[in-house]
């Protein structure tokens, strides 16, 4: 036998399809390194049934495979094919027909390999041997790689002879009988088996000859019970009919019983004629007796009634009593404070006139000036007066307006130190007008308090206008704050409540497919009549009921007018596939549609109706209980999108 080609597809640095051709004579690869000179040998020895992955430089068998690279995709498969010259017809017998052989190996990512002989599937032994029968292989001497002279020189004793069998041509016979020696050794242990199998057959029998002796007693135990079961039932039947007699004794001792009652019976009728006729009259009396009854009863709540609003209005009217000695016991309060802010000013007034009346002879003119300034002293007390009747109005309204205390107290005080500085500017010009000093300075000091008074006043009232326009304000801009925090508060309650619906079974340890699909509104009750119950399984492979995805490739189009229900639909790649063969169409196409559908393919309308490709249908009804779910998940989101707008708001 003579190689004469060897042709690669997807085998390491090889991803099309090359030949590779031995002609006669010395056939040489040269090349750079890396450039897969190295890959060619170790193709040989794997077209010859190598099995060691790391013979074959790699960690695993399917890194021999092309793995890709930046400008190609990986390959799923790879194969190796050997063309070989049999015309001297030194193959094995079952392949020594034909003049050229062709062996071919072929692995398919995570399936293995398979081995071919010119078309034919055979065993990664049989390849074996054929190689061996000229005396080569995949771990023969004669494929040398680097390191492998050396290897040779320094083998041991046993590897020598290898080498010495296989130049003798007789590594073939070795396989051969080392195969013969694995199916002797087979034998043997199926005689073996054999030999307990006719022992525990053996134990059977012994067992069956058991059983048949217990069956002989069984039959004869089941006669006697037999005969036992008919003496019963005799003693039975002659104890029934003896019952039998008794019983129609008891039943005329029955008759003439119920001949006596019946006797009976006719005169409680008599008595109960005379009864009811008396009964009207008894029936009569009692309804005016429950008529008067119900009117005592309706007295008697409407007393309760005007009992209880009588003690409202006494407890109303305490409420107020105490209010009123409330008000009267701070009017008392002003008007005592007002009272002594009188008197102080009136003794200063005496004391003032007193001192004018004895510097009225010292002084000429003076009178006149005198009189001046008791008026400014008198408009000073009206002003005080006023000012001190507003100071007790601020203290009242400092109850009710609690954020205008401060303000008013800072006022109330800048008045009173005001009036201080008015107190000292009249004990000043007394003081002035005892040493006779000149009035007009008293008099400028009576206009500047009166100018400082009028200040205070308008204060006062720009700081209630003020507060009253705040007030306003801050209740209308509480409305649409109140109206903000309802509508946040109503969504949360919403998200809350959906939530909690829909993870019911966050702790399933096979969560539904449909806790993973997101479904365009609109096409919750589509999707729920298309798929059903079968949105309930999950798509973890270890689980009873899964979706395990299946390959699209060569699936028909949908007919025309129907479109891919997966448009819609965002699902895992488990579900591709069914959601590719169903179509959505108006609800009045479906009828019309359904007769174009292909094995597999089902139509849906958006309201729900579903037409199946073997001619089943269902008209819409109520939505699905997968329909509604996935209707309250698109519901949730909107929520959420709306509850951050609403904080928004709020905030």
């Amino acid at each position: 036998m003579k190689l004469t080609k060897l042709r690669l597809l997807g085998f390491k640095s090889f991803v099309e399809s090359t030949d590779f051709l031995i002609e006669p004579g010395l056939t040489g690869v040269v090349g750079p390194n890396g450039c897969g000179k190295s890959n060619l040998v170790e193709a040989l020895r794997w077209v010859m049934g190598e099995t060691s992955h790391k013979s074959m430089r790699a960690a695993d068998m399917d890194d021999v495979i092309f793995s890709g690279n930046t400008g190609r995709p990986q390959r799923n498969t790879a194969e190796v094919a050997m063309a070989i010259d049999n015309t001297d017809r030194s193959a094995p017998a079952q392949f020594n027909g034909d003049e050229t052989l062709e062996v071919s190996r072929r692995i398919e990512r995570d399936k293995g390999s398979t081995y071919r002989v010119n078309g034919r599937e055979v065993r990664a032994r049989d390849v074996q041997i054929l190689f061996a029968d000229a005396s080569t292989g995949a771990r023969s001497p004669a494929l040398v790689h680097q390191g492998r002279i050396g290897e040779i020189i320094q083998a041991k004793p046993e590897q020598r002879r290898r080498v010495l069998e296989e130049a003798a041509g007789i590594s073939g016979l070795h396989a051969r009988r080392h195969e013969a020696e694995l199916r002797l050794r087979a034998a043997e242990q199926n005689l073996a088996r054999l030999d307990d199998v006719i022992g525990q057959l053996a134990g059977q029998m012994d067992a069956l000859k058991r059983q048949s002796r217990q069956a002989v007693r069984y039959r004869a135990l089941s006669q006697q019970i037999r005969k036992s079961e008919a003496t019963l039932h005799h003693l039975r039947f002659v104890n029934a009919t003896t019952e039998v007699a008794d019983a129609e004794h008891a039943k005329d001792v029955s008759i003439r019983v119920v001949a006596e009652r019946t006797g009976a019976q006719a005169e409680a009728a008599k008595h109960q004629a005379i009864a009811a006729a008396a009964l009207p009259a008894l029936r009569e009396a009692e309804a005016r007796e429950a008529a008067a009854l119900q009117r005592l009863v309706i007295a008697r709540e409407t007393l309760d009634r005007e009992e209880a609003r009588a003690k409202e209005r006494m407890a109303e009217l305490d409420r107020r009593i105490v209010q009123l000695d409330e008000d009267i016991a701070r009017e008392q309060r002003l008007a005592a404070d007002a009272e002594g802010a009188i008197a102080r000013l009136a003794a200063e007034q005496e004391g003032l006139e007193h001192e004018a009346t004895a510097t009225a002879e010292r002084r000429l003119g003076v009178d006149e000036r005198v009189t001046a300034a008791d008026g400014q002293v008198k408009a000073t007390e009206a002003s005080f007066d006023k000012i001190t009747k507003e100071v007790a109005d601020l203290t009242a309204r400092r109850k009710e307006l609690e954020n205008a205390a401060r303000g008013h107290a800072d006022r109330r005080t800048r008045i009173e130190h005001e009036l201080a500085g008015v107190t000292a500017e009249f004990e000043r010009v007394a003081a002035e007008a005892a040493a006779s000093v000149d009035l007009a300075a008293l008099a400028e000091a009576v206009a500047t308090a009166q100018a400082a008074i009028g200040e205070a006043e308008a204060i006062t009232l720009r700081a209630e206008a003020a507060h009253s326009g705040a007030r306003q304000a801050l209740d209308v801009a509480r409305q649409p704050l109140g109206e903000a925090e309802r509508r946040a508060h109503r969504l949360e309650t919403e998200a809350k409540t959906l939530a909690k619906v829909l993870h019911v079974d966050a702790k399933n340890l096979w969560p539904p497919v449909i806790d993973q699909l997101v479904v365009t509104k609109g096409f919750e009750t589509a999707l729920g009549a298309a798929l059903g119950d079968d949105l309930d399984a999950p798509i973890e492979a270890n689980a009873p009921m899964h979706w395990g995805g299946a390959n699209a490739d060569g699936d028909p189009a949908l007919p025309d007018g129907a479109e891919p229900l997966a448009a819609y639909v965002t699902a895992p790649k488990e579900l591709a596939r069914r959601l590719a063969q169903i179509g959505i169409v108006a609800r009045a196409d479906g009828a019309r549609l359904v007769s174009q559908l292909k094995p597999g393919q089902r139509l849906v309308a958006r309201e729900g109706d579903l037409w199946r490709w073997d001619g089943f249908a269902v008209a819409a009804n109520a939505p699905t209980s997968a329909a509604r779910r996935l209707a309250e998940r698109n519901r949730l989101a909107d929520v959420e999108d709306e509850l951050k707008v609403a904080r928004a708001e709020v905030e």
